[in-house]
């Protein structure tokens, strides 16, 4: 049995409806107010402190603007602002689901992007849990890149991908340099978090950390396609990595398709498009959306902008009749890729918005 992970994100806090699509209950409402955008610190007025405990209470009770002006701290106000909104978007939505596409439809984003990515992560949760598909602890690794950026880093032949927020700290805190570094000198002991690669072996770590309410996102990724193995002679030969992290990111962007969209997808990470009928693309981050229309419209990309490129990949509709006519039974290649300063930020609503699909959801 998997063991319960992301405790914070308030996953055990919502109910399903009969979609299996998830609904905003006052308890998950209510644990916001935990967070530390919203908690109370020493210096909270006492207006603050009423509303706070008011919501706490009846986490759906009406809140005024005029409530909210009696908050004197300028950042609290702002916060509990977009907390209310946040609020009522998601009741009057119905679904937590719901909410994000409309959202991500509506064009003109508003809400603070920790909020989206809080709700994206309990949608997540919720996708990766049981039945008889429970994800393995590369998935659920691969899975937090959907709402928290990542660091690039090569180091010995790898690409491996680590926590932004995680490396930042430890390099503020220990004084390393970019992830190689931190690796080169694993040997020294890591006061704040021990880094380490996620392998088999270590599985059992990643889930004990994944299931503390304040783990640390301490296990980096191995995002490499294949590994060279040197023969001598000046010969070697390629294996594909049994382990890569590109294959349990398809596994969860096939469920995320699935779990939003309704269409069964088979997602394929490859090393390069040969495809003289290639029709359609998309990219999974900003970066990768400008390089695939470049590339498809035959446009020069120099040798520095194609090595921030972490992989490709073949997306293929189980059935073709869910994509658009004048595509179906096409495949749909799709994009990963880092920005200048190897930083890795996943728009999880690319692969929702852009695919060629028979009918809207």
């Amino acid at each position: 049995m998997t063991p319960d992970f992301w405790p914070a994100c308030g996953y055990t806090l919502l109910e399903r409806n009969a979609q299996g699509w998830h609904l905003p209950t006052p308890a998950y409402l209510a644990a916001w107010l935990a967070r530390p955008e919203l908690a109370l610190v020493p210096e909270s007025c006492r207006a603050e402190m009423r509303l706070h405990e008011a919501l706490r209470q009846d986490p759906l009770r009406p809140v005024t603007q005029a409530d909210l002006a009696e908050i004197e701290d300028d950042d609290a106000r702002e916060s509990y602002g977009h907390f209310i909104g946040l609020r009522e978007a998601l009741v009057q939505a119905g679904t937590l689901e719901g909410w994000l596409l409309g959202l991500w439809r509506g064009g003109s984003i508003r809400v603070p992007p920790l909020f989206i990515d809080l709700v994206v992560q309990a949608v997540l949760r919720g996708l990766l849990e049981g039945g008889d598909d429970e994800p393995s602890a590369f998935e659920a690794r691969a899975a937090e890149m959907l709402f928290r950026p990542q660091r690039l880093s090569r180091h010995e032949g790898r690409l491996l991908a680590g926590d932004r927020e995680t490396l930042d700290l430890q390099r503020e805190t220990h004084g390393f340099g970019d992830l190689g570094r931190l690796l080169a000198q694993a040997t020294q002991p890591l006061k704040a978090v021990q880094l380490q690669v996620l392998q088999p072996d270590n599985a059992a770590d990643y889930w004990a950390e994944a299931a503390r309410p304040g783990g640390r996102h301490a296990h980096l990724l191995d995002l490499t396609h294949e590994i060279r193995q040197e023969l001598g002679h000046g010969l070697a030969f390629h294996l594909t990595h049994a382990h890569s992290g590109l294959k349990a990111l398809s596994r969860v962007l096939e469920r995320w398709a699935r779990h939003l969209l309704g269409v069964q997808v088979n997602i394929t990470p490859q090393p390069k498009i040969e495809d003289p009928q290639w029709r359609w693309h998309l990219g999974l981050d900003a970066e990768a959306s400008r390089l695939l229309d470049d590339l498809y419209e035959d446009r020069p990309v120099d040798d520095a902008r194609m090595a921030r490129l972490v992989s490709l990949f073949r997306l293929e509709f189980t059935d073709r009749r869910d994509m658009r006519a004048d595509v179906a039974g096409k495949p749909v290649y799709l994009g990963l890729m880092g920005n200048a300063e190897d930083v890795l930020r996943i728009k999880p609503q690319n692969l929702l918005l852009n695919l060629p699909l028979a009918r809207a959801v």
